[in-house]
């Protein structure tokens, strides 16, 4: 049966079940330099968002003739070389829908921090203060979300967002998506000036750079919330920052990072940020739906090895 290679963990549930079939399951991370010369030595690898599946692994993998199966549990694929690993006639797969609830939930959970201090006071009354004054807050309740990209990940967010009484109007590069009618498509501007709270659902493009930079800021609403548990790269920091500290955004909620971990003590200790340490997907119903989904790949993809 097939060697598969597991280097950023995987639900106990997932792993028995691989072994189970038959297959050899190696739970272990590479760095970068050795994983070009381990990658060969196995038919799939399963990776999370801490390995980087690049140019050079795949061709190191290549050399031994042996991977085929590339498998990313989660939603994006931006840490493989995927037109790459297509060339070389690997395949890519990756488990969209399994943390989407999990991700939406997260996001909904950082809007609720930011609009009632949850985050920062908790820190406070740590160190002994009692700002009862400092922390009036506001409600979620007939507010409007803005959602930039309408994928599964962002649907979940809305559905959650209009349940608890928020307007929801969004944005894709797709258009207007049919059966949500109850959701409101709008240009990407309008959703950027629209918006009370705006929470980011789409990939990195790697080519543009940054979707949210000094420009985007500039055409918001004076003291709108920000929430970013898609993809790092996405908001230019330095411009975040900036609109910060001039109060055009009031509070802004980071599950991603351009550098991870990140280094920044100006992100860290702001005052007005709310971290999460990439834990979009850190549920245990999401992991046992994503090791539910990478078992059902690879017996698709290798079940016969």
């Amino acid at each position: 049966m097939a060697k598969i290679l597991v280097t950023d963990g995987i639900d106990r549930g997932a792993a028995e079940a691989l072994r189970a079939a038959g297959h050899e399951v190696t739970e272990q991370f590479f760095p970068p330099d050795e994983l070009c010369v381990q990658a060969g030595n196995f038919d799939a690898i399963v990776v999370r968002s801490a390995t980087k599946v690049t140019r050079e692994v795949l061709d190191g993998a290549m050399k031994a003739g042996k991977l085929s199966l590339v498998i990313r549990g989660g939603v994006g694929v931006d840490n493989i070389d995927v037109p790459h690993a297509e060339e070389l006639g690997i395949t890519v797969r990756n488990t969209p829908a399994a943390s989407s609830n999990a991700v939406a939930e997260l996001a909904i959970g950082h809007m609720f921090a930011l609009a009632r201090y949850i985050y920062i006071s908790n820190v406070t009354m740590r160190a002994g203060a009692w700002e009862k004054k400092s922390y009036t807050g506001r409600e979620l309740q007939g507010k409007t979300l803005g959602l930039i990209g309408f994928g599964r990940i962002a649907r979940e967010t809305a559905r959650i967002a209009r349940g608890i009484g928020m307007k929801v109007i969004y944005h894709s590069r797709r258009g207007r998506k049919e059966g949500f009618d109850e959701f409101e498509y709008r240009p990407f501007e309008e959703v950027l000036s629209g918006s009370d709270f705006i929470s980011l659902h789409v990939p990195v493009d790697k080519e543009r750079g940054a979707l949210i930079g000094d420009a985007e800021f500039a055409l918001m609403k004076d003291g709108v919330y920000l929430i970013n548990c898609a993809r790092g790269g996405v908001v230019d920091e330095e411009a975040l920052l900036a609109a910060l500290d001039s109060g055009k955004v009031a509070a802004a909620a980071l599950d991603v990072f351009e550098t991870e971990p990140p280094k920044d003590e100006r992100i860290l200790q702001h005052e007005r940020i709310s971290l999460t340490p990439h834990i979009g997907a850190s549920t245990k119903e999401a992991q046992q739906k994503i090791g539910a989904e990478v078992v059902k790949i690879i017996e698709e993809e290798l079940g016969g090895r």
